[in-house]
């Protein structure tokens, strides 16, 4: 009896595990643990104002970051030796992902004041024992994932349609990107995840071969849905004007006079983080001023270890080191989307491309935020920034991929 129930699982475990032939991209597993790695590094070396100013351990924010680290770092490695049709298909792990989190935005808003975080204004956190989730970070991989098996399904063999019949086509995404709107950028006042996760549905429909005329039209709907929100919510129209107001000197100089006048914004202070964050990012040069060492994290930068990690990291390492970092990052993008080109199934070819996009445009809205040339937006820095919800999603994202990556045969 004992040996058979041996034989049963062995035979459980041979038909989820990968095959001795089939192994996942482990450059990409490499390269993404190194950067939670440096995370690791950063959380401790960047947090020591606010460690201080709220009398915590000096080892608080390091001990959070190491275990989650280790945890997000287990979960890549398991998840990478699942096959591909046993993760997406059997245990349908993208479906919950959509489901289970869009649940949880929804019901956060009805719970008591005690099970949630706010910022702004906003529930955006639920608060769980030793920790706080933030749904959004998971249920943007479930999004994607809905979005490349949908996709697939609708319109991978179809035949040419009519403008007319292709918006009938789009119209139940219209529908459910609308709620998620009101979700994220209403509810949760977070307009900076609308935008990533706009973006993110226009580039994969052009990939699953949809129209430009259909893309042209959703990109017009979208910048004047953006300009709605914007301007319904007083706090976006200061956070643009702030922003406005540090950037148009330089842009007002060369247009004609009147217009010079109608578009200056005057007596409105410029966004003193921007101001910070460029200091910082002046102050380390090309070889920072060593490791801790940062002056900026002193109270002038706020959450110099959650959103302006850049910022920090760049004070401390300077540009150079900043540089190793992201030939770090842009390879990981490269390696999921060498991925997404070589893979024949067009759902995992759709996924692993949203994947790339997610950490692509995560760090071009937060790097530009921080540096001025767009208003800021609480976007994490893929990787880097502190925050349990954001690793641990993008090493589930990371996990899938590289499970995707079993099935392609790699020059390694």
């Amino acid at each position: 009896m004992l040996q058979y129930k041996m034989n049963f699982i062995q035979k459980k475990i041979k038909s989820i595990a990968i095959s001795d032939d089939e192994k996942p991209d482990y450059i990409l597993f490499l390269l993404a643990s190194i950067l939670i790695i440096i995370s690791m590094i950063f959380s401790y070396s960047l947090s020591i104002y606010t460690v201080d100013y709220f009398d915590y351990n000096q080892f608080h924010f390091f001990i959070r970051q190491l275990f989650v680290g280790i945890l997000a770092i287990l979960i890549m490695w398991t998840l990478a030796h699942i096959k591909p049709e046993q993760l997406f298909i059997n245990f349908r792990l993208g479906w919950w992902l959509f489901v289970l989190f869009l649940f949880l935005m929804i019901i956060m808003h009805f719970l008591p004041a005690s099970m949630v975080t706010a910022s702004g204004g906003a529930n955006r956190w639920i608060r769980l024992p030793g920790f706080s989730l933030a749904p959004v970070e998971f249920f943007k991989i479930g999004f994607i994932y809905f979005l490349a098996a949908s996709f697939h399904k609708k319109f991978t063999d179809l035949e040419k349609v009519t403008f007319k019949e292709e918006l009938k086509l789009l119209a139940p995404y219209a529908v459910v990107f609308g709620f998620v709107v009101f979700l994220i950028a209403v509810l949760q006042k977070d307009l900076g995840q609308v935008v990533l996760l706009a973006s993110i549905l226009f580039i994969m429909l052009i990939f699953a071969n949809r129209s430009v005329k259909v893309f042209l039209s959703l990109i017009g709907a979208a910048v004047l849905g953006i300009f709605v929100l914007i301007f319904i919510a007083p706090h976006r129209v200061n956070r643009l004007q702030s922003w406005w107001s540090s950037i148009q000197d330089s842009i007002l100089a060369i247009l004609p006079d009147f217009m010079e006048s109608a578009l200056r914004v005057k007596d409105f202070p410029e966004p003193y983080q921007v101001a910070n964050s460029l200091n910082a990012i002046h102050n380390g040069g090309w070889f920072g001023v060593g490791l801790s060492n940062g002056e900026l994290k002193l109270g002038f930068l706020s959450e110099v270890h959650t959103d302006f990690v850049l910022a920090g990291i760049t004070e401390e390492i300077g540009l150079f080191g900043l540089l190793i970092i992201l030939v770090l990052l842009f390879t990981v993008i490269f390696r999921i989307l060498r991925t997404s080109r070589r893979v024949k199934d067009t759902k995992y070819h759709l996924f692993s491309l949203g994947i790339a996009l997610m950490i692509s445009i995560s760090f071009l809205i937060n790097s530009y935020g921080i540096s001025g040339i767009i208003p800021i937006k609480g976007i994490a820095v893929p990787f880097l920034s502190y925050g349990g919800s954001s690793i641990l999603a993008l090493s589930i994202a990371v996990g899938m991929v590289l499970s995707i990556s079993n099935s392609i045969k790699f020059d390694k």
